[in-house]
């Protein structure tokens, strides 16, 4: 039964984050005013976002389960959620509301998260870290952009 609960687990995690991300972007996609934006050289392709978040969010859930089995009252478990909270406010306040400053704002606290949570998911499950190096390269990047849209407009 333990088995069946760790693997349900991880169904859970996955299936939260894969979906929330879904709904996020679906309900902010980028319109007439993302296109009308001047962006950086730098700016990844449309079609790249939907499959590196996908990845991203697979691996985040994956993290999440492993320190939800472990230590899930942990500050590990707190960074997780916090970092999953910002990162579902970033497409509301870039898309939704326009707002790329805000957005930057947002984004920032979900670096500085990401790393928290790195560091403190370290000693309970070094594997849920390592999860997250990804997602922190992604999300680096993505600052350097946002910062960039928001100086370019």
């Amino acid at each position: 039964m333990r088995f069946m609960s760790k693997i349900l687990s991880y169904f859970l995690f996955i299936g939260f984050v894969v979906g929330a991300g879904l709904l996020a972007g679906l309900t902010n996609a980028p319109g007439d005013w993302y296109q009308s934006l001047n962006k950086p050289g730098f700016n990844p392709p449309s079609w790249l976002f939907g499959p590196v978040w996908t990845t991203l969010y697979v691996l985040i859930g994956i993290a999440g389960a492993r320190i939800w089995q472990r230590a899930p009252k942990s500050a590990a478990m707190q960074l997780w959620f916090a970092q999953m909270a910002l990162n579902l406010m970033w497409s509301p306040a870039f898309f939704g509301l326009e707002n790329p400053e805000l957005a930057l704002a947002v984004i920032a606290g979900m670096l500085l998260t990401i790393i928290a949570f790195m560091a403190k998911a370290r000693s309970i499950d070094r594997i849920s870290a390592l999860l997250f190096i990804p997602y922190l390269a992604w999300v680096a990047f993505a600052t350097v952009l946002n910062l960039s849209i928001a100086w370019l407009n």
